[in-house]
């Protein structure tokens, strides 16, 4: 039981609920289908998305915001809803935010040459686990929005492991002044352009420590030798050299994994 991949969009993957950039979309699509926290799901950057449902199931779409149809009727958001089997869903291009999550009821795999973090292509073949019951749970959650690109991206951080090797200036710049999410951002990490912090640690000691490998968590913020902050996503490598500055809270990374290249973010420090 499954469905096939007709288009598969634009960086379409099957991923764990620990993989995606936007954790609380999946877990939301998850919950409302009544699956553990472990199904994985489908993220799907920008839309273009094409399925055909080989067998019926329930599915729900989560995160980003745009027209999503079900047999060429406008399906809802944030709501678990049976498929019928030969169903055509399409995820037209988001309008807010920037990943769609398209959980099913019993999780999704991949089949054939696709594994989980690959991007899917056309004719790839998903298939559903069984699911551990056929009526929806009910669930009271609060409305999801997703982000408006034309407004910025605030998300709090804290001081880092390595904080205290740079001056008062340097923290009071990261966290005060505009950032821009650059193009070149990646799953592993976002970017962020504009004004180069002074990467130069405030001593020869400091500068040695700053040099050796740094465990990384994802929320890391890594102050590079370009003096452009770096945000640890969930594709991270273990470590990294350039130190790390700042974390950001836990509940505010979602919101980096919905940010779209362009968009304004501000860093905003809280202890």
């Amino acid at each position: 039981m499954g469905a096939v991949v007709v288009e598969p969009g634009s960086g379409t993957m099957v991923l764990d609920p620990e993989q995606v950039l936007d954790r609380a979309s999946m877990h939301l699509a998850n919950i409302l289908l009544g699956n553990p926290d472990s199904a994985a799901g489908l993220e799907v950057m920008l839309g273009g998305l094409k399925l055909r449902f080989v067998t019926g199931s329930a599915l729900a779409v989560t995160g980003a915001e745009g027209m999503v149809t079900l047999n060429g009727r406008e399906l809802p958001l944030n709501k678990a809803v049976r498929v019928p089997p030969g169903a055509i869903l399409e995820l037209g291009r988001a309008l807010f935010g920037l990943r769609y999550y398209l959980g099913v009821q019993g999780g999704i795999s991949a089949q054939g040459e696709t594994a989980h973090g690959e991007s899917l292509r056309a004719g790839a073949a998903l298939t559903f686990g069984r699911p551990q019951g056929h009526a929806f749970p009910e669930v009271n959650h609060p409305a999801r929005r997703a982000l408006d690109p034309e407004r910025p991206v605030v998300v709090r951080v804290s001081r880092g492991p390595q904080a205290q090797n740079y001056d008062a200036g340097t923290w009071l710049r990261l966290t005060s002044e505009p950032w821009i999410l650059s193009p070149e951002s990646d799953r592993a990490g976002a970017r962020l352009a504009g004004r180069p912090l002074d990467a130069a640690v405030a001593s020869g000691d400091a500068a040695g420590e700053a040099r050796q490998p740094q465990t990384l968590v994802s929320g890391s913020v890594l102050l590079p030798p370009s003096g452009l902050p770096v945000i640890a996503l969930a594709g991270h490598p273990d470590t990294a050299e350039s130190p790390v500055i700042a974390v950001v809270r836990n509940e505010d990374l979602d919101l980096i994994g919905q940010a779209r290249p362009g968009q304004m973010v501000h860093l905003l420090a809280v202890t």
